[in-house]
């Protein structure tokens, strides 16, 4: 093995140790981290001092000492020393934007995505840590509500609204997001009655690779996933087992650790409704997909695969942190915190972000 192949194997052992750890962690009360029950070792949530209340919906770690997160109010926070401080860089003049996704490329360049009807719907992207900021879209049609973003690299990446004439809007960049094109949708199929996306992690278009594409959607009769293996010129439309039916149910956030290999989780949001199936996997890139056996116990809204991991992975929501160790198919709680949104980095580390102004990364007592 390489000295490369080394370090990896290292690092996943690693990660992955870190994250059953937590399932050794006793019981927190709602909005606590828990406490190590036997291991001095035992990882969990550690929140970090963001100095605000906003809440993070949008979440972007690149590596294990910086990361971004956007959030209401027109926020975005950086930290560039592994969250033990964080910069407002929030654009100016942007207080009343809704920022629900954030992409970053390093410690210099990101692009955040505002959510909303009409020219609420907007893209900003800095190039020099948040110092500045260019606005390089904005919608201009007042049926177009954008809710997510993602980048197969640093020059290309899309972001997706709910349907305008019956068919999901796709956007599209070739230049880091500096600009942008509405795609054709004649390759798109048509959406469902009351189908759209939900804006609640920024996880609701997710990409794997050079060309492959995911996204979730809800509100409809049935729960959907779509798929593009061209960039979002062309896609298919499979159905979840994730209940669906109300505009509050339905897949809220994918994530795939390769172009086969995907969870899914949503639910419900509300507060007083259940999510009997808030989990679903598949193996064939979106073409099918089983639900989980022991599913989350309730709504989740984000998830992410642990980095050098086939099987393991967490999923967050307001009411906990979930755990699987394969590949989605059984999950179990490990912490009871509220977060809305989860991400790790290819050099092992994982981030949270939610309500009251809360980012924690998974560290060690």
């Amino acid at each position: 093995m390489t000295s490369m192949g080394n370090t990896r194997r290292m690092m996943s052992v690693g990660l992955i140790g870190a994250a059953l750890a937590l399932t050794l962690a006793a019981p927190a009360r709602a909005g606590e981290t828990p406490t190590a029950a036997t291991d001095t070792n035992t990882a969990s949530w550690q929140l970090t001092p963001t100095g605000t209340d906003a809440r993070f919906r949008g979440l972007a770690p690149v590596d294990r000492r910086t990361a971004w997160a956007a959030g209401s109010r027109g926020t975005v926070l950086r930290t560039t020393d592994g969250g033990r401080s964080w910069r407002n860089v929030s654009p100016p003049g942007a207080g009343e934007l809704e920022f629900r996704d954030v992409e970053a490329f390093d410690a210099r360049r990101a692009v955040v995505l505002a959510i909303g009807e009409g020219e609420a719907s907007r893209v900003l992207r800095t190039e020099d840590g948040g110092a500045t900021w260019t606005e390089s879209f904005r919608n201009t049609d007042p049926r177009a509500f954008y809710d997510c973003m993602t980048f197969f690299d640093r020059r290309h990446g899309l972001a997706m609204s709910d349907p305008v004439d019956g068919r999901y809007r796709i956007l599209s960049t070739r230049d880091g997001g500096r600009s942008w094109q509405v795609l054709p949708n004649t390759g798109m199929p048509d959406a469902l009655p009351g189908e759209a996306g939900f804006a609640a992690s920024g996880q609701c278009l997710v990409s794997a690779g050079p060309r492959d594409v995911w996204l979730a959607t809800g509100g409809g009769a049935t729960a959907r996933v779509l798929h593009s293996a061209d960039r979002g010129l062309t896609w298919t439309a499979t159905v979840t087992p994730i209940p669906a039916g109300d505009p509050a149910r339905g897949v809220f956030g994918l994530a795939f650790r390769d172009r086969a290999h995907g969870i899914a989780v949503g639910g419900d949001y509300r507060k007083d409704q259940p999510s009997p199936q808030a989990g679903a996997v598949t193996g064939n890139g979106g073409r099918s997909w089983r639900a989980s056996s022991t599913p989350p116990p309730a709504y989740r809204s984000g998830v992410a695969w642990l980095p050098h991991s086939r099987n393991a992975a967490l999923a967050v929501g307001p009411t906990g942190t979930d755990l699987t160790t394969d590949g989605g198919r059984t999950w179990r709680t490990v912490d009871t915190g509220s977060y809305d949104t989860v991400d790790c980095t290819p050099d092992g580390s994982c981030w949270a972000a939610g309500e009251k102004g809360r980012i924690a990364r998974l560290g060690r007592h």
